[in-house]
C-alpha cells in the first residue's frame, strides 16, 4: 500500500510541475500592461478561507493515464477554440458537460476577462468532484439523472455543518451534504458568496439556480474560482483557487494532474458514455449508495489522519487534525489508519486501487438494457391523464429479464406535465418480469410535445426516449340557448337598458354547457338574412379609450358562459331610434336565440 501512495505522490508531483509549467510559459507571454491589471485586480478581497465550497467532502482520487492524450483526428472547433475528435476514453469528455463547461468559461471570460479562466481546469474539478456527472449522467437540460451527493458533514472526518436548507437541496435535514455535479455544500450554493447572496448562479438561463444542473453548477464554479481578483494564468493563484475549493494538497495535485492531461487535448463522447471513477477517495463512508460519492468497489486513500485523504497543510499524517477549513482542531478526526473515523486498529487489507474486485453479476448489478414495452408514443388532452404510461423491460446481457432494478422516470422540468405529487421524476422497481411501470401521468395545460425519459439507477445502460403529446382541450359545446328571464326587455331611446337585463343559459344535449363560446349580434329583421343592424341598440368596446370608448358597437365575440352555463351579456345602450330590434346569439355548434328589444320614443318636452 505505502508503494502505491509513492507512486501516486510521485504521478501527481510530476503532473503539477507540467502544468507549472504551462502556466509559467502563458503568464511570461503576457503584456505589461495586462500584468498591471492583474496586480490591481488582486486588491479586491479573496473569498473567505473558511467557507470551503465542496465542505472538504469526498473526491475522486483517479489519476489520468500516464500518457498524455495523442493528437484528436478530425478534429472539429469549439466554443473554446479547442479541437475535439476521437482519442483515449479518459480524454472522452460527455457532450452536455462539456458544453456546460465551456459556456461557463465563456462566459466568465465576458464578465472577468481579467480571471483567464480555461474550461479545461472546470473540467478537471468536475473530473475529481463527481467524475464529469457519473460518466454524464445528465438529461438535456444538463441536470443529473440522479443526485450527486457527499456524505453527511457531521465532522467524522470532515467538516462539521449542521442543516442549512432544510433538506431542499441534500434532503438531509440534520446536517448539509455536498450536492450535484460540482459538489456545492447548501450553505455555500445558497448564502457563501462575498456578497451574501451564495454562489449559486443560472448557467442554462431558465430562471432557476440549480446545484444538480451542470450549467449552474459549472458557472458558480466559474465565479468562485476568479473571485478575489484572482489571475488564474499565475501559478499562486491557480493553487489558491483550487485549494478554497478542497483545502487538500493531494486533491491540489489531483486537480492540477487532469488540469494538465485536458490542456493537450479531449473528445466529445454521448452523454451517459463517459468514463465512471473507479478509485475514490473518502472519509467516513462504507458502502455506497446511488449518488457515485462512495460505493462497492470503492477503495478509500489510507495513511493521513483524515481517512481518503493526503495529509492537508500542517498535517503530520498520524491522524493529527492539520490545518485548513476541513481539519479543525478538536473535530472528531481520525486517529489511526483505519477507514473508520477514529478509529485505532490495523485497517483490513484490501485490494491496491491498480486491481479494483470485480462486480459480481447478481441481481440489479446484470442490467445492460432497458427495453421500451410498446410502440406508440403517449397523448393525452391538457389536463387530463395519459391513457397509458411508459414502459421499459431491464434486461441482462443474455437477454433475460432482471427483477428488483430501480428504474428512473423523469420530465422535462418546462413542461406542465407531473407524475402524482406534482413530481417531475420518479424511481420503480422492476416486477419479477423484469417490468417498470411508471405511474399515471397527468398533462399539464398547455398543449406541446415533450420526451419521457426512464433511466437504470445506478447502471449506465443507454436511456429509453418515449415521445409525449399534449392536446388543445376541445371548445366545449353547446346546442342551445334560453333566456334565464321571460320579462320584456324595454329602455327609452338614448338611455340604456338595465344592468345585466339579458341573461342566457346555455346546454348541450341537456347538460349545462360550461365555457361554451358564444357570439352576440344587434341584426336587421331580414328574415331570409339577417345582417347587423347599423342602428339601434349597441354595446361599447370595454377595452377602448379616448374618443373610441362610446363608439357604437353592434358585435362582441369571445364571450363564454362560465361554470354554470350562464352568461350574463354586457350592458346595452341606444341611440335615438325607437322601435322593436333583435338580438341575435350564436355558439359553433348551431345554437340560436333571438332576443326582441323593445326602445320607445322619449317623451315630447
Amino acid at each position: 500500500m505505502a508503494a502505491t501512495i509513492r507512486r501516486r505522490l510521485q504521478r501527481g508531483a510530476a503532473s503539477t510541475a507540467v502544468a507549472a509549467l504551462v502556466l509559467a510559459a502563458l503568464t511570461a507571454s503576457q503584456a505589461p500592461a495586462a500584468t498591471e491589471a492583474a496586480a490591481a485586480r488582486k486588491q479586491k478581497p479573496a473569498p473567505p478561507a473558511d467557507t470551503p465550497i465542496d465542505g472538504g467532502s469526498t473526491y475522486f482520487t483517479d489519476r489520468p493515464p500516464l500518457h498524455r492524450p495523442a493528437p484528436p483526428h478530425e478534429a472539429h472547433g469549439t466554443g473554446q477554440g479547442t479541437p475535439l475528435g476521437t482519442g483515449p476514453a479518459e480524454a472522452g469528455l460527455p457532450a452536455t458537460v462539456l458544453a456546460a463547461y465551456e459556456k461557463a468559461a465563456s462566459a466568465v471570460d465576458a464578465s472577468d476577462p481579467g480571471c483567464r479562466l480555461p474550461w479545461q481546469l472546470l473540467a478537471a474539478i468536475g473530473k475529481v468532484e463527481s467524475g464529469q456527472a457519473r460518466g454524464g449522467a445528465v438529461d438535456a437540460e444538463g441536470t443529473t439523472l440522479q443526485p450527486i451527493l457527499g456524505p453527511q458533514l457531521n465532522g467524522h472526518g470532515f467538516a462539521r455543518i449542521t442543516d442549512t436548507d432544510g433538506g431542499r437541496y441534500d434532503g438531509d435535514l440534520t446536517h448539509d451534504r455536498a450536492v450535484g455535479p460540482m459538489q456545492f455544500i447548501p450553505s455555500t450554493w445558497s448564502n457563501g458568496g462575498l456578497d451574501g447572496t451564495g454562489w449559486g448562479a443560472d448557467g442554462n438561463g431558465d430562471g432557476k439556480k440549480d446545484p444538480n444542473n451542470v450549467f449552474d453548477a459549472a458557472l458558480a464554479a466559474g465565479h468562485y474560482l476568479c473571485a478575489g481578483g484572482r489571475d488564474l494564468s499565475d501559478q499562486d493563484d491557480l493553487d489558491r483557487a483550487i485549494l478554497g475549493y478542497n483545502n487538500s494538497e493531494d486533491y491540489l495535485r489531483t486537480v492540477l494532474s487532469w488540469y494538465t492531461f485536458y490542456r493537450h487535448g479531449t473528445h466529445e463522447v454521448p452523454d451517459g458514455r463517459g468514463v465512471l471513477p473507479v478509485h475514490r477517495g473518502g472519509a467516513g463512508t462504507s458502502g455506497g449508495d446511488s449518488t457515485g460519492r462512495t460505493g462497492s468497489g470503492a477503495h478509500h486513500d489510507r495513511g493521513s489522519g483524515t481517512p481518503g485523504r493526503k495529509p492537508d497543510k500542517g498535517g503530520s499524517g498520524t491522524g493529527k487534525p492539520g490545518k485548513g477549513p476541513h481539519n479543525h482542531p478538536g473535530k472528531p478526526g481520525g486517529s489511526g489508519t483505519g477507514d473508520t473515523p477514529g478509529g485505532t486498529g490495523t485497517p483490513k487489507p484490501k485490494p491496491t486501487p491498480e486491481t479494483p474486485t470485480p462486480e459480481t453479476p447478481t441481481g440489479p448489478a446484470r442490467l445492460t438494457a432497458l427495453e421500451r414495452v410498446g410502440d406508440k408514443d403517449l397523448s393525452a388532452t391538457a389536463g387530463a391523464e395519459f391513457a397509458a404510461s411508459p414502459r421499459v423491460r431491464a434486461k441482462d446481457a443474455a437477454g433475460k429479464a432482471v427483477a428488483g432494478a430501480p428504474v428512473r422516470f423523469a420530465l422535462p422540468t418546462s413542461t406542465g406535465a407531473r407524475f402524482p405529487g406534482d413530481a417531475t421524476t420518479v424511481t420503480v422497481t422492476t416486477d419479477k418480469d423484469g417490468l417498470a411501470t411508471a405511474p399515471t401521468l397527468r398533462a399539464g395545460d398547455k398543449a406541446g410535445a415533450f420526451t419521457i425519459r426512464a433511466t437504470a439507477v445506478g447502471r449506465t445502460a443507454p436511456a429509453v426516449a418515449f415521445g409525449a403529446t399534449v392536446k388543445a382541450k376541445p371548445a366545449p359545446k353547446a346546442d342551445k340557448l334560453a333566456r334565464t328571464s321571460d320579462k320584456e326587455l324595454t329602455a327609452t331611446a338614448g338611455q340604456a337598458f338595465a344592468e345585466d337585463a339579458v341573461e342566457v343559459e346555455a346546454t348541450y344535449q341537456g347538460k349545462i354547457a360550461a365555457g361554451a363560446a358564444v357570439t352576440a349580434t344587434m341584426v336587421t329583421d331580414d328574415p331570409k338574412k339577417p345582417v347587423e343592424n347599423d342602428k339601434g341598440p349597441y354595446f361599447k368596446d370595454p377595452e377602448a379609450t379616448g374618443d373610441d370608448k362610446d363608439k357604437p358597437v353592434r358585435t362582441l365575440t369571445g364571450l363564454t358562459t362560465d361554470a354554470n352555463g350562464l352568461l350574463k351579456l354586457p350592458k346595452i345602450y341606444t341611440d335615438m331610434h325607437a322601435g322593436t330590434f333583435l338580438l341575435r346569439l350564436t355558439t359553433a355548434d348551431g345554437a340560436v336565440l333571438t332576443v326582441k328589444l323593445k326602445v320607445a320614443a322619449p317623451a315630447a318636452s
